[in-house]
């Protein structure tokens, strides 16, 4: 592509879309980028390639929602980690830690809910399902999600 945008951490990508527009293709470009080069094979991070989707797809939606492009990118940041990991609690008091406790709400209500529609389903496949995310996946408490 001619950018070395989507190469290594992306941390200064990460940084612009708390303050800046930023082309609304990113978070898709680093989710096929990313998911190309761990299929392929090759060694690659799991907790800063979500932050970065996360917070890159939070400032593309600033073109939809009317709230602030920092609450919307700090949004996304933790509410694509929530929905990967299955940690909703966790990441609601990382977001309040990392973007301050009056953005709380917000955080809270991206999380849950990026939580409950991820499924069964998660990067970790060891973890073990201790309690189902809806009365139809009952039969699921005790197995990992890789045995799912």
């Amino acid at each position: 592509m001619g950018d070395t945008r989507y190469v290594g951490l992306g941390i200064p990508v990460i940084v612009d879309a708390f303050s800046e527009d930023i082309p609304f293709y990113d978070f898709a470009a680093k989710i096929l980028f990313t998911t190309f080069t761990l299929g392929a094979g090759f060694k690659g991070g799991e907790v800063t390639p979500l932050f970065f989707i996360g917070a890159t797809l939070g400032n593309a939606l600033a073109l939809f929602v009317p709230l602030p492009i920092a609450l919307l990118a700090g949004m996304g940041f933790v509410a694509v980690f929530a929905g990967a990991t299955n940690t909703p609690l966790a990441c609601i008091f990382m977001g309040m830690e990392l973007f301050g406790v009056e953005s709380g709400v917000f955080i809270a209500i991206a999380v849950v809910m990026a939580y409950l529609f991820s499924g069964h389903t998660g990067i970790y496949g060891s973890q073990i399902i201790g309690s189902p995310k809806h009365i139809l996946l009952g039969r699921e408490r005790g197995k990992t999600l890789g045995e799912v």
